[in-house]
């Protein structure tokens, strides 16, 4: 039985899978681990290559093997589904990560440090805090129009409908309806407070990160989009070139060809649904301003195609700009228009 060289892992909540082979293939172990068995096994074997599902903690599980010497590799799940070779289970989710894990065209996710998940957190709480804030606007305002009370769209004017709630000389709204409604109201300020409280702490972490700071410099990308993109892109080294990285967020085309034919249809929406969604609203505030639309290529866009398909390319822009700013470690510099 030959040495173990690659080892892989599917984690779980409570019970882990270990598959692992020698150089020439040959399986060499397969063992089940309880969720604290899992450090002080991988802490006896030497070093060796490990391939871990990228998941929900497949960053932590890698800087603990890491910090143990191995050489951890996360990797897509939807890559890693097509060596499974048989029905759907531990062992052979494990089996299929070990062999994904050795191709030598087999894409990786970068392991992602303490740090970066904090910055993530904070972009994912602010994120659900605000879906919450839509839900409740939108029982606000459909309770409120069931009495005949309808107002303009807009977040700031739920101010207004949070007035006629809480007064109680307005007699639209019956007195027991009031009272329901009344803590829907309460629980907006309470979001609106959150909300605030994590934008201070993402304008933090934003000033006190240089890739952060030079990325804001790019139209149409403030300090959210910028912490975002810093926390998300660990290395944009990773990326051959922006196209690429544009690919990589879902921002191009999807192709469907065969027999030498291609055919583009709409952007793939492939990647980070919440950076490309946070994208293409900036890129739709950047065209509001003088300093975007003034480009001879985005006014000859707005011409002939719908704005929002013009915001879509102009964040595919963005993005390949980003690449640029974080590659070469400077700020945007705007190209000046010809004499």
């Amino acid at each position: 039985m030959g040495e173990i060289t690659t080892i892989g892992l599917d984690l779980a909540k409570h019970v882990f899978q270990v598959h692992g082979v020698d150089e020439t293939g040959a399986v060499v172990l397969r063992k089940r681990l309880r969720r604290g068995q899992v450090v002080v096994f991988f802490g006896n074997l030497p070093a060796c290559l490990v391939g871990v599902e990228a998941c929900g903690t497949a960053h932590h599980w890698a800087r603990e093997l890491i910090a143990l010497g191995h050489e951890v590799r996360l990797m897509p799940p939807q890559y890693v589904k097509a060596y499974v070779k048989r029905n759907k289970n531990d062992v052979a989710d494990a089996e299929a990560i070990c062999e994904a894990v050795r191709r030598p065209a087999m894409r990786f996710v970068p392991v992602k440090m303490a740090e970066q998940q904090s910055a993530l957190t904070m972009h994912r709480v602010r994120d659900l805090l605000v879906r919450q804030r839509t839900m409740l606007v939108n029982a606000l305002r459909g309770h409120l129009a069931e009495f005949g009370i309808v107002e303009a769209q807009g977040l700031h004017k739920v101010a207004g409908l949070a007035a006629i709630v809480r007064d109680k000389m307005d007699t639209r709204v019956p007195d027991l309806a009031r009272q329901v409604l009344t803590v829907i109201a309460g629980q907006l300020d309470e979001l609106k407070t959150q909300i605030a409280t994590i934008d201070a702490l993402i304008i933090a972490w934003h000033k006190n990160n240089p890739v952060s700071r030079r990325l804001a410099s790019i139209p149409g990308i403030g300090p959210i989009i910028a912490t975002a993109i810093a926390a998300t892109v660990p290395d944009a080294h990773m990326f051959r070139n922006g196209r690429e990285f544009a690919a990589w967020l879902g921002l191009v085309p999807r192709q469907n060809g065969t027999g030498g034919k291609t055919r583009l249809g709409g952007i793939s929406k492939r990647g980070d649904s919440y950076l490309r969604r946070l994208l293409v609203g900036g890129a739709l505030s950047a065209l509001l301003g003088k300093t975007v639309t003034t480009d001879p290529w985005v006014r000859s866009l707005l011409a002939k195609k719908p704005r929002l398909v013009v915001a879509v390319a102009l964040a595919n822009k963005m993005v390949r700009i980003a690449w640029a700013v974080m590659c070469h470690a400077t700020t945007y510099q705007p190209r000046v228009a010809a004499a």
